[in-house]
């Protein structure tokens, strides 16, 4: 583990939560925040799972869960055990993951590990498009057999998506709400280019406004959004 937030109000609605930042990522995303994660790891300090359990123990009860972030969760094989102490010490989980290991998710999920799986959509889900937002060529197969996963309702679920006006237009942003039809969430935010891991790939242009954001949730990705949590 190389970072912990021990409170926060942000990162799972209606929940007050610890974020707990896992390293290494498949993706290398220019708009990455957390980019020390994945481009040096090592130069982060390891933190030991028991030292934030104790951190944890006196909250039990008043901190509803625990969000495992990175980075990318999923690249972990511990990632059950690792879950599993938290879960032990009576926290909630909600897993962040960009949709490449549908097998750790489907396992996860089948084995009652997590109770929210929040999965990033980077773009639609052509190569080129996606490649551009996830820095990398993507599988994209696994992306989507992990999408229909969630989208099936097998678990509570929600789809992710930070957006930049010259990549996400009115016709990407179309193409992921006809994939994302029928999902139980679908959040918009807006790309800052002051803390991107390499803004110079994102050509010109200025991030979509808070007004922007919220006209486009409303006018666009709530209408997707058909099913209830569980």
């Amino acid at each position: 583990m190389k970072g912990f937030i021990e409170t926060s109000f942000l990162d799972w609605k209606g929940f007050i939560s610890s974020v707990l930042f896992l390293p290494g990522c498949n993706f290398a995303c220019p708009f990455c925040h957390n980019f020390q994660l994945v481009s040096d790891p090592a130069s982060v300090a390891t933190l030991p799972v028991d030292w934030v359990l104790e951190r944890l123990g006196p909250f039990a009860g008043w901190i509803d869960g625990v969000v495992i972030t990175g980075g990318e969760p999923t690249l972990h094989p511990g990632l059950p055990l690792f879950i599993e102490k938290f879960r032990q010490a009576g926290f909630k989980i909600k897993l962040d993951t960009n949709g490449t290991n549908p097998a750790m998710v489907k396992q996860l999920v089948a084995d009652k590990m997590v109770d929210l799986v929040a999965m990033d959509i980077k773009a639609p889900t052509d190569q080129l498009s996606y490649r551009r937002a996830a820095g990398k060529v993507v599988d994209l197969e696994k992306v989507l057999e992990t999408m229909a996963f969630l989208k099936s309702g097998a678990c509570a679920h929600e789809f992710r998506s930070t957006i930049w006006p010259a990549w996400h237009g009115v016709k990407e942003l179309a193409e992921m709400a006809d994939q994302l039809q029928g999902c139980q969430a679908w959040s918009l935010q807006a790309l800052n280019p002051e803390t991107a891991w390499n803004p110079e790939a994102l050509g010109m242009g200025k991030p979509y406004t808070a007004e922007q954001i919220a006209d486009l949730q409303r006018e666009l990705a709530d209408p997707v959004c058909k099913k209830e949590m569980k």
